[in-house]
């Protein structure tokens, strides 16, 4: 069940410097004095993953100087322009693979001995077309169903085929076809600084939420409680991030800026803001292996 485990420094190279007025001695019998001023404009421009930021640096020359001065001085005018990407069609189609999963078990918690009904809801991100789908293990462990609803709003039953027992991941399976899979990336090469957003239902209720922020750090380990079981899990080698994760968010993916899933989100921090945490999709590399040769069989 869902619960919320617990550019380039724009330094360009060695600059044009602006000539000073060469002034020297005039010739034999002559009074004529000549003063040659040097003018040089550097553009430099930086293209980084998420944005384009061209600085411009002009380096314009002071008036002639007086007939007695040695030099002159430049003055620089620094221009900077910023061009942030659209995200918009990257998360259109990101989201077309995002499910919203619904887990309904019986809780031994409580002083009934026959048990509590209970449902949780959680997210997920297909990764076939004929249905295979890959969330956390603490969204679907236990329970004694599983519904799948899809961001067209078809739902659909789901059997678990497989649960992770070294990290908080599983693999489902619905019996659709024609799916929209999503991008699998890498986590090996991402880096802290660079876009994430976080796709899922937090609170179970707002579908498909799309949330923006940054990798914030990397390798974090964290140890989890269930809120449910209170059950301590502790959980390896995660990927920080800023990007808003609420309960619901749970096993839905992390994205890069070109759409690819680089984590399933799987913690949140209740004693700060800010704080989340996602499992690299590296570490599900044998689900996901799973999930593409029965997809091919």
């Amino acid at each position: 069940m869902d619960q919320p485990l617990p550019d380039p420094d724009p330094t360009p190279g060695p600059e044009s410097a602006a000539g000073a007025p060469a002034v020297g001695s005039p010739p034999p019998r002559r009074a004529t004095r000549l003063a040659a001023i040097l003018g040089a404009s550097l553009l430099s421009a930086t293209l980084a993953s998420a944005a384009t930021l061209v600085v411009v640096r002009e380096a314009l020359p002071a008036a002639t100087s007086a007939p007695d001065a040695a030099a002159t001085t430049t003055s620089t005018t620094v221009t900077e322009f910023v061009e942030v990407v659209d995200l918009t069609d990257v998360v259109a189609t990101a989201r077309q693979s995002v499910v919203t999963i619904t887990a309904n078990g019986l809780s031994t918690q409580g002083f009934s001995p026959f048990g509590q009904a209970t449902q949780g809801i959680g997210s997920g991100v297909i990764l076939t077309a004929d249905g295979y789908i890959l969330t956390n293990r603490h969204v679907v462990e236990d329970s004694t169903s599983l519904s799948v609803e899809l961001a067209d709003g078809r739902t659909f039953d789901a059997t678990i085929v497989r649960e992770a027992s070294d990290t908080d991941l599983a693999l489902i399976k619905i019996e659709a076809t024609g799916l929209p899979a999503a991008s699998i990336g890498s986590s090996a090469s991402i880096e802290v600084g660079q876009t994430a957003l976080a796709i899922g239902s937090p609170l179970g209720t707002y579908t498909e939420t799309v949330t923006q922020g940054i990798i914030s750090g990397l390798g974090r380990e964290v140890t989890v409680t269930d809120q449910l079981t209170r059950r301590q899990t502790t959980l390896t080698n995660l990927i920080q991030t800023d990007a808003a994760i609420n309960a619901g968010n749970s096993g839905g993916p992390l994205l890069d800026a070109a759409g690819n899933v680089i984590g399933i989100n799987t913690a949140v921090s209740t004693s700060a803001e800010g704080i989340g945490f996602a499992i690299p999709i590296d570490a599900a590399a044998e689900l996901v292996s799973l999930a593409d040769e029965a997809a091919s069989a």
